[in-house]
């Protein structure tokens, strides 16, 4: 199968996306407990049992909506026989497939079409979860420059993640909600009311005040979780019973209790010297670094895994598997944001375990940032542990740069794992080092920040300042390679149970219309023209975007289609033949976004070998992105492309004639 839309990490928009929605959090009671980020008054659960389902789409509304999202893909030859293979699907195989998924639906209340197939799609994919999978994204430095040295910062992030561990498991993490009109329901007096609620109706007094719960099902997974490799399908597993932190430096691996017996988080001055007893350990870099194992084809790893196993070292890796999260601390500063990016999305190798569920990953300078494994969630999850340990750790840090570290014995509570090789399993390292360098050695990176404006300019000008970036990345590519590409953008569909993402699809007639004005013929339109074009581009973006927010999307409907046909040995339908249809999976332009005061930038790699990954966020008054590619494709020159067509999008807006 190809490797499908895979870079969903970030939360788009919510429910609606309308212009002012904002998802906001107003904290409940502290009460100076150390042991908890806060204790809501609302169950964390509260709204799941009422969440609505995933919608499935009609077929007629998914295969007008596929036609759209090719047209400006295709001539009118290729266009007028991918049409007549989608009315053929429509009128035949497709209707049968639909009926049998929306029957299969029914059976299925508990969940949602998409989950148990988008779940399949991550584990049986066979090929390096690095770049191909795990995205990362980086922490805005503690606002206090002295909070940002290397040991003080993950003392603290850590136990501001235990802290969001304990307030999950004792239900007291406050509800996810996206709030359409905060004045009504981001209130306590709304909180107070919508707790006596049952769970099985708070959903809908929720949306009765414009609010809209987002499915939290995927969070258990955050805590001692891992993608384990398995022959042909891998496995996820938790195990909720450890109490251990694992922690990287120089290769080595090393485990402490983080938790006590009674399930406390132990004293942050023990942690601190726990942490300082690692950094001290004068122990040279891992002759054969364990961690480049997770980074080769799953059915490699699975057989190395396997005979690591059965060469005595089961416990170890139970250790790692099972650890709370992993903290790699890396024994260089971070030079700049490119080397930040090429850090925290791969590194060397040495110093990562990549099957967690998530690292955080600190260098020698406090720089931080969080790499994940995609499989088990999306960016929902992520981001709130993101913004709840960022906000926590910078608010209420457990420890100060005057704190001395506990007088304990580091020695005896820090295990170093230790692991029995033989020369296959030294080879095996050897050779995924090999396949490792080969990997990322041929990734660049570049990044861009446009300072005229942001959001708060495109508002005055009623445009959607998504629709703007996305029009900016359609120009850029026709700038630089003279035509229209399939684009992918992710949307999360937490609004719904079980929901995963959905693809939002940018480049359309408008785009390409409005592209080619500006482009090519930008003297044979007035101002008044281009903005005219401006705002057609922005109104059908977000129809498109609410549209993939409430699961009305075409491409997790044709996906599960697709994948319902194969489950039951069918032909392939001639639909999913089509070179189209593999053109338009071929995401050239892969795009993410996301913007957060916790988050600096985060990042991807290309879905293709000739495709860009492009992460970017639009603030109040600039917009920024940081993006990746192969050979294939010169990366400099397209950011460069991007600013200039930002330019020209703004010089048409700031023109006086078109604003009298």
């Amino acid at each position: 199968m190809a490797r499908l839309l895979t870079k969903s990490c970030f939360l788009k928009g919510g429910p609606s996306c309308a212009p002012g929605s904002v998802l906001l959090r107003a904290y409940s009671s502290r009460d100076g407990d150390t042991q908890y980020l806060h204790k809501s008054i609302v169950p964390t659960m509260h709204f799941q049992k009422s969440l609505p389902r995933l919608p499935i789409p009609k077929l007629e509304d998914t295969v007008k909506r596929y036609l759209n999202a090719q047209r400006p893909l295709l001539d009118d030859e290729q266009f007028s026989k991918t049409e007549q293979l989608a009315r053929n699907f429509q009128n035949g195989v497709g209707q049968q497939l639909h009926e049998e998924l929306v029957r299969q639906d029914k059976q299925n209340k508990h969940t949602s079409y998409i989950s148990g197939p988008w779940f399949d799609m991550y584990l049986c994919a066979r090929e390096s979860i690095v770049l191909n999978f795990n995205p990362f994204m980086s922490f805005t430095p503690d606002p206090k420059p002295e909070y940002n040295n290397q040991l003080l910062r993950a003392t603290n992030m850590t136990v501001s993640a235990m802290r969001f561990l304990k307030t999950i498991r004792g239900s007291h993490l406050e509800p996810e909600i996206f709030h359409l009109n905060p004045a009504k329901s981001d209130t306590e007096r709304f909180r107070k009311l919508i707790r006596l609620v049952p769970p099985s109706l708070s959903w809908y007094g929720a949306y009765m005040v414009n609010a809209y719960p987002l499915d939290m099902s995927q969070y258990f997974r955050l805590f001692n979780s891992t993608r384990i490799p398995k022959l042909n399908k891998d496995e996820l597993v938790t195990d909720e019973k450890g109490r251990h932190l694992l922690v990287l430096r120089k290769g080595n691996f090393y485990v402490f209790d983080v938790l006590d017996r009674d399930g406390n988080i132990v004293k942050a001055s023990e942690i601190h010297a726990h942490l300082k007893h690692i950094l001290s350990d004068s122990s040279p870099t891992s002759e054969f670094p364990l961690g480049y194992l997770t980074s080769e084809n799953r059915n490699t790893w699975a057989q190395v895994r396997q005979k690591l196993i059965d060469q005595g070292n089961h416990d170890a890796l139970k250790k790692i598997d099972s650890a709370v999260f992993c903290l790699c601390l890396d024994d260089f500063p971070t030079r700049d944001h490119i080397h930040l990016s090429h850090n925290m999305l791969h590194g060397s190798g040495v110093n990562r375990w990549f099957d967690k569920s998530f690292s955080i990953i600190m260098t020698e300078d406090g720089t931080a940032a969080i790499n994940f494994e995609h499989s088990w969630g999306d960016g929902v999850a992520v981001l709130r542990f993101q913004n709840e340990v960022f906000k926590d750790s910078t608010e209420r840090p457990s420890i100060s740069p005057q704190s001395a570290a506990a007088a304990v014995d580091s020695s005896q509570a820090v295990q170093k794992l230790t692991f029995n090789l033989d020369d296959s399993l030294k080879a095996a390292v050897s050779e995924a080092k090999k396949n490792f360098d080969a990997l990322v050695g041929s990734l660049t990176i570049a990044a861009m920040e446009f300072k005229r404006g942001g959001k708060e300019f495109l508002k005055t000008q009623k445009l959607s300042p998504d629709a703007v970036s996305q029009l900016s990345f359609q120009m850029a590519f026709l700038r630089q390679y003279g035509q229209t590409t399939a684009t992918y953008e992710s949307c999360s569909t937490a609004a719904f149970k079980h929901g995963r993402t959905e693809t939002i699809r940018p480049a359309s007639i408008y785009t390409k219309k409005c592209s080619e004005a500006f482009v090519n013929n930008p003297s044979k339109h007035t101002p008044a023209e281009l903005k005219t074009m401006l705002q057609e581009c922005s109104k059908y973006h977000g129809q498109l975007t609410k549209e993939a927010a409430m699961g009305q999307g075409f491409d997790r409907h044709l996906f599960a289609l697709k994948y319902l046909a194969a489950g039951k040995g069918m032909n392939v339908p001639d639909l999913f033949q089509d070179p189209a249809y593999a053109r338009i999976n071929h995401n050239v332009l892969s795009t993410s976004t996301l913007t957060s005061p916790a988050v600096q930038l985060g990042g991807f790699a290309p879905v293709v070998p000739d495709g860009f990954g492009v992460g970017y966020g639009v603030h109040e008054d600039w917009i920024g992105c940081n993006v990746s590619a192969y050979p294939a494709r010169d990366v400099k020159q397209f950011v460069q492309c991007v600013h200039q067509s930002l330019e020209d999008i703004f010089k048409v807006l700031e023109d006086k004639r078109v604003n009298k």
